[in-house]
């Protein structure tokens, strides 16, 4: 009860920090009065009068102004303390404002301000009680002046560094958890694009193999009705693929891992791990259905590849088929697979379409189809030859250690 007592008394302090001044400003002086009203004869006059009242409320005043003006408010404690122990040596509640402020300023501003301020305090006192007391310089009760000078300075400097510190830490803190948002932030938008990248490289290809089937079994369908059916067959199949490549995307989703593919799903069952270039007959299969005639060539001797650099090369190799069925000007493209000491080579060439005049392109394939590439570290090149031909020109490296 007392310790919720004492927390709610500091919260009320904190959230007015005058009155808490006010508070300490009638304490001290009070005690310092009650000392001279009581205190021993030899050191004090028992009796208290105007000059004291005065001197209290000035002492009450400044300690409580102290955190406003805190400069101002030294200087006058300053003046005041020397003008009153040049009146009447040892003014009591003024002499503990002096070290009420004095370390005030040395908990508020620098270092050298801090040991300036101490030393002016203890000359300006040092020299008023020397005076107004009449005693000599060397006296040993002048050694209190120094020592409680020093010791306000101290305790500030040590308060003010104390909350440089605390706030050094809330400041690194406070970038950490920014970085941290950040960082979290960044891997939501990359997650984001990869997910969208991988659903346009299951629908774009699947989709365009359904559309072209469609079309054939419309056109087929009264007068050849045998063909019409074989072309269905087609969509049915490729309605398939789409839907598993699909239900794999959102497995991988649904397990909370960031990977591709081969994960096990939130029922422990496994799903389908990520395609490669071993589907890459399947996926002609599936691009001669629609009508799209590939010519496959190699050089070198074909090898296992990292998983990552393995799905990159399956996804360029489907996006750039997909871009030259449904942009070709004619049904057959060229498909080179080139695997060298340092990476691996793909090329996709097909006789450019109208409207195939960019160097660059901007449909969301060829983005995703420089991201994947860009993802594995590697290059790739995709625009139209002088020749007509446009070409997908793609370079993804080997780690030495994968190779």
């Amino acid at each position: 009860m007392e310790d919720r007592g004492f927390a709610r008394l500091r919260r009320q302090l904190r959230a007015h920090p005058r009155l808490g001044d006010a508070a300490l400003g009638v304490l001290v002086v009070g005690v310092v009065l009650l000392a001279r009203r009581f205190g021993p004869a030899d050191m004090y006059a028992h009796t208290l009068g105007v000059e004291d009242l005065v001197e209290g409320a000035l002492a009450v005043l400044l300690i409580a102004a102290r955190r406003r003006w805190t400069l101002p408010v030294f200087a006058t404690i300053t003046v005041a303390t020397a003008a009153f122990n040049l009146h009447a040596a040892l003014a009591g509640p003024l002499l503990a404002a002096s070290v009420i402020g004095t370390y005030t300023v040395a908990s508020r501003t620098s270092r050298r301000v801090a040991v300036l301020a101490g030393a002016v305090t203890i000359v300006t006192v040092y020299v008023a009680v020397v005076i107004g007391a009449g005693r000599t310089w060397t006296n040993p009760l002048n050694a209190t002046i120094v020592a409680w000078g020093a010791v306000a300075v101290a305790v500030g400097d040590a308060v003010r560094s104390r909350r440089s510190q605390l706030r050094a830490v809330e400041d690194r803190a406070r970038q950490a958890e920014h970085g941290r948002d950040e960082e979290a932030r960044r891997r939501v938008v990359e997650e984001r694009l990869r997910i969208a990248r991988d659903l346009h490289d299951v629908v774009a290809h699947h989709i365009a193999v359904i559309n072209v089937q469609v079309g054939v079994a419309v056109h087929l369908l009264r007068d050849q009705p045998d063909r019409a059916e074989e072309a269905l067959t087609h969509v049915r199949g490729a309605a398939r693929e789409v839907l598993s490549e699909l239900g794999t995307v959102l497995d991988v989703l649904r397990s909370g891992e960031g990977g591709e593919g081969g994960e096990a799903g939130p029922g422990g069952e496994q799903t389908a791990p990520p395609p490669g270039l071993s589907r890459l007959p399947q996926l002609l299969e599936s691009f001669a259905a629609a009508g799209l005639r590939v010519e496959q060539r190699q050089d070198g001797a074909a090898r296992p590849l990292p998983s990552a650099v393995d799905l990159a090369a399956y996804r360029i190799v489907q996006e750039a088929l997909t871009n030259a069925h449904k942009h070709g000007s004619s049904a057959t493209a060229g498909l080179l697979i080139a695997y060298g000491g340092k990476g691996l080579g793909l090329e996709v060439r097909n006789p450019a379409g109208p409207g195939r005049g960019a160097a660059t392109g901007t449909g969301h394939g060829l983005i995703g189809l420089r991201e994947r590439v860009s993802s594995v570290g590697g290059t790739v090149r995709a625009g139209p030859d002088p020749g007509g031909t446009f070409t997908v020109d793609a370079f993804l490296p080997i780690p030495e250690e994968s190779a």
